[in-house]
């Protein structure tokens, strides 16, 4: 049985690019009985940069929302990385076998090290020996992975090996990625949808909201009028259609229409409206049901976090021995 591990920032507002680059993907992989999935609100890796503290518990609270209204709740184990304090323990053990060299090649850090210039902790340099604990803690054998975090799963792969070799064991298995080729960009046309950028839609958002947004969305950039044939391939609005439009014959004819310029941009995104409310109606919906039940949102994180425990134990226990470290436990 594979054991699928990954985790979501509780820093702003959920978007299409988490719902359609990842969250989709997540609940497909849970439904598969041969796998055993574990995803978290990783809210410890949220500190590494600035953020509004009193906020901050209401956030991880919407996220959890959101996590749980796509449903991963019924066949995954949801929680709060911050509930179960192995992952920390873990990241210390971790570190102190990871190089610093290859910490230093992170290409994230030196992205977001730039943005942050006056505010660079230590955290944001450690993300990926937490990120590479979040994963091992569980013995994760897949982690599904953007494009951008591929470089901190190889770190993970490294750790892994560093350790076993370090300490003579066999603890923790190689994590491999599940690719997650997706990514949707911005409705400003960046590179991908960022809370940050203020360039997203959110997923929760109501269609009015929605369409507000899609209306001034970036499309391409060649088709200034709508006598110029368009390039689906490169446009992020045809590239969403794709996702949520069920209908094949129909994403064939919105191809078909862009390349001939027998549709124009504002035609396609009033389809890819209708489409995304089909899609997010449900979710809305339950989403709903969730906030106005915030105990059953509290228990489910709550019962996710006492499984993590027990099973972080284990690998904690089995960390502590192959490392000769047992405290009080026995006499040398």
């Amino acid at each position: 049985m594979a054991t699928i591990f990954s985790g979501i920032q509780p820093t702003g507002e959920v978007h299409l690019g988490n719902y359609m680059g990842a969250l989709r993907h997540w609940v497909s992989l849970s439904k598969r009985p041969e796998h055993e999935a574990f995803f978290s609100i990783v809210d410890c890796h949220a500190f590494t940069v600035p953020y509004d503290a009193k906020a901050f518990p209401k956030g991880v609270f919407e996220t959890a929302v959101a996590v749980l209204a796509v449903g991963l709740d019924e066949r995954a184990t949801v929680f709060v990385q911050s509930d179960v304090p192995e992952h920390t323990e873990l990241a210390w053990y971790l570190g102190c076998v990871a190089p610093m060299g290859e910490l230093g090649r992170m290409t994230q850090f030196k992205e977001k090290s730039e943005q942050h210039k006056s505010s660079v902790g230590t955290g944001l340099f450690t993300y990926p020996i937490l990120m590479a604990a979040d994963i091992l803690l569980y013995k994760a054998t897949l982690v599904p992975v953007g494009h951008d975090q591929l470089q901190h799963l190889e770190f993970a792969r490294d750790l892994a090996r560093h350790f076993n070799h370090r300490f003579k064991t066999e603890l923790f298995p190689e994590p491999k990625p599940h690719h997650l080729t997706l990514r949707i960009r911005g409705t400003d046309g960046g590179e991908k949808m960022s809370k940050s950028r203020n360039n997203t839609i959110a997923m929760l958002e109501p269609p009015q909201g929605i369409w507000k947004k899609l209306k001034g969305a970036f499309t391409d950039p060649q088709r200034v009028t709508r006598e110029i044939p368009g390039r689906p391939e490169i446009c992020n609005i045809y590239t969403m259609h794709t996702v949520v439009t069920p209908e094949p014959a129909l994403t064939e004819t919105i191809h078909a229409g862009c390349t001939t310029a027998n549709i124009g941009c504002g035609d396609c995104k009033k389809l890819l409206a209708e489409s995304l409310d089909r899609e997010l109606a449900p979710v809305r919906e339950r989403a709903a049901e969730l906030r106005a039940q915030p105990k059953r949102v509290l228990e489910v994180l709550g019962d996710g976090a006492s499984t993590c425990r027990a099973r972080a134990a284990q690998t904690m226990a089995a960390v502590k021995e192959a490392a000769g470290v047992r405290g009080a436990r026995s006499a040398p």
